[in-house]
Parts: structure tokens; C-alpha cells; sequence
């Protein structure tokens, strides 16, 4: 089943265009991750999600149900942990939750929701006092509440330290397990590249890529860079790698011994090959994968054009 389903979505602003005949799909139980550079539509997609925000075409579904004239059914389904939201100051954690727990009609037991954020002994302790880590951890905690069926999560890791942010992963993906929907916007490649399923990048309010992370690799010329350490340096041997169908480039770099750099969605082993028939040793080679940031990058600097983008989508 699909659990959000965005089809030729537009909002103006007055005369500035946030979204652009936007359309996607995520699929119930996947962690699906949503990135976008300042100002790309990320946030406006989310409130319109959320029935913050009315589209001016185009259509939301939220488990089949219109996320406009549905939205109250929608929200009790679903749990939100939103940018940037402050916590009351003169209420405790323990409150907190008891305000979100009757709000939803949910019989959950604080401390337990709180154990699993790792905020349970300041339970009783006024959120005026919390740093901004502790209070995204009350935040995630309320989202947690009723065991929703989506989780939309908005810079989950604001504010969190290294311990902290892994144990977010670790939540996300017990909640993945659990069956849980998590639609997850954030631009930390590193924990999106750690927990989605897949990954839509937003540009300009529209969507010019959607697939899994090594699909997106391979779509900005070749899954990874392997560098070739050799005796010589030589031209013959460049060549050959260069003519492999799988080799989208090759480089020769002037270290000391010298080495090739290589990047190639094919078989390493070929390239080896290649180097070796020129007469020329392999004394060490590694491997390393591009990384999401490049492939957000590629997709974002307004190098790839839309035609190319649209591709992309379609394939998937």
C-alpha cells in the first residue's frame, strides 16, 4: 500500500513558485529520505502534508486519505517531530507527554517513551532548563506516541550530539521494523545515507531524483572511484582503462609511487586487467564509494539538466 502519495502538486506564494507539478510516492514500511537545498520546497511539501498549508493544484494522499479534507483522520495516525519546535519552559517532560498521550487518546506510559529517547531522568525536570539535544529528544518522544503508522521526522538530529544521533538511527530503523512508515527530511547526508530505504532530492520545487542510494550513485557516472597504485606511470595503460564500457573516467595522479583514479559502475578486477596488460604492476588498489553528499551535489549545483533528471525518475 502507499502511504503518501503526492501527484502534480503546486503552491505559489504570491508571485514566487515553492512547488513546481511535484509528484511522488512513498510506500508503506519504507524509510524514505527527502533532501533539498534552503528554499527547494522541503518544508512546504511537509505542511501541506500536515494540512498546515493548502496546495494550489495537485493532490496528497495519506494512506489513501485527502490530506486536506481527511486531515484529522490523517493526524491520528501519524506522528510529527517538526523543525525548529520549541517545548513549554515551565512544563515538565513527564507533561509533556501526558498532554500528547490525551490529546490522542492513547493509553502510552511516559517514562517508557522516554527511556526509548534516553531523556527518562529528566523526566521531571522543567524543559526550560533542557539543552536544544535534550529537547529534540522530548520532541521525538511525543512524536513516538501511539505507536504511529508514519512518522514524519524534519531534522531529526538538530541539536543532537554523535551518541545522540546514532541513537536516533536506531530508533528509525526499529520503527521501520515494526512496520512503521518514516518520511525523513534532513541534510545530514551521513544519517539519511545510514537509514533510507530511498531518497527524493528537491530542487526548485521539483523532484529531479528519486531511487535508493547506490541507484543515485551510479546515476552521476559510476558507483564508485577506485584508485590503482602502480610501479610507472604510463599512458598505454590509461587508455585501456578508458576504453572499458563500465569506466566513465580515469585520471592518472602524480604521487609517489603514481596511481590511477578510475570510476566505474563494472567489474574492478577488468580494470586491473587492463593496467597489468600494459606491462605495468599493481602494487595497491582501494575502493572508494561516492559518497550521497556528491551525488546531492551533482543533482543541486544545476549541473544535470531536467531531462536527465526526469530519467531517473522514471526508472525507478
Amino acid at each position: 500500500m502507499t502511504a503518501i502519495s503526492v501527484d502534480k502538486l503546486s503552491k505559489r506564494f504570491g508571485d514566487t513558485l515553492a512547488l513546481d507539478d511535484l509528484s511522488f510516492q512513498v510506500e508503506e514500511g519504507e524509510v524514505f529520505g527527502f533532501l533539498g537545498p534552503n528554499g527547494a520546497g522541503k518544508s512546504t511539501t511537509i505542511n501541506i502534508l500536515l494540512d498546515f498549508a493548502r496546495p494550489t493544484a495537485g493532490e496528497v494522499r495519506v494512506f489513501g486519505l485527502d490530506a486536506q479534507t481527511d486531515s484529522r483522520e490523517i493526524r491520528r495516525r501519524i506522528g510529527v517531530l517538526p523543525e525548529g519546535v520549541e517545548t513549554y519552559s515551565r512544563l515538565t517532560a513527564r507533561q509533556h507527554l501526558e498532554f500528547a498521550i490525551d490529546s490522542k487518546g492513547t493509553d502510552d506510559d511516559p517514562e517508557e517513551l522516554l527511556t526509548r529517547v534516553d531523556l527518562v531522568d529528566a523526566i521531571d525536570k522543567k524543559a526550560g532548563g533542557y539543552s536544544k539535544g535534550m529537547s529534540q529528544r522530548l520532541m521525538l518522544a511525543m512524536a513516538l506516541v501511539g505507536d504511529p503508522d508514519l512518522l514524519i521526522l524534519d531534522e531529526p538530529s538538530t541539536g543532537l550530539d554523535p551518541n545522540g544521533a546514532r541513537e536516533m538511527r536506531d530508533l528509525v530503523r526499529q520503527e521501520a521494523a515494526r512496520g512503521a512508515t518514516v518520511f525523513f527530511s534532513s541534510h545530514i547526508m551521513e544519517q539519511v545515507e545510514a537509514v533510507c530505504d530511498r531518497v527524493g532530492i528537491l530542487r526548485a520545487g521539483e523532484m529531479v531524483a528519486i531511487d535508493t542510494v547506490e541507484g543515485l550513485r551510479d546515476s552521476v557516472g559510476g558507483g564508485s572511484t577506485l584508485r590503482v597504485v602502480v610501479d610507472r606511470a604510463s599512458q598505454d595503460a590509461l587508455e585501456r582503462v578508458r576504453s572499458l564500457p563500465d569506466v566513465t573516467s580515469a585520471t592518472g595522479e602524480d604521487t609517489e609511487p603514481p596511481a590511477l583514479l578510475v570510476k566505474t559502475s563494472g567489474s574492478k578486477t577488468a580494470v586491473l586487467s587492463e593496467v597489468e596488460a600494459a606491462g605495468v604492476e599493481v602494487v595497491d588498489f582501494s575502493t572508494e564509494q561516492s559518497s550521497l553528499e556528491d551525488v546531492f551535489h551533482a543533482y543541486t549545483s544545476g549541473s544535470r539538466s531536467r531531462g536527465e533528471t526526469v530519467e531517473q525518475e522514471v526508472r525507478t
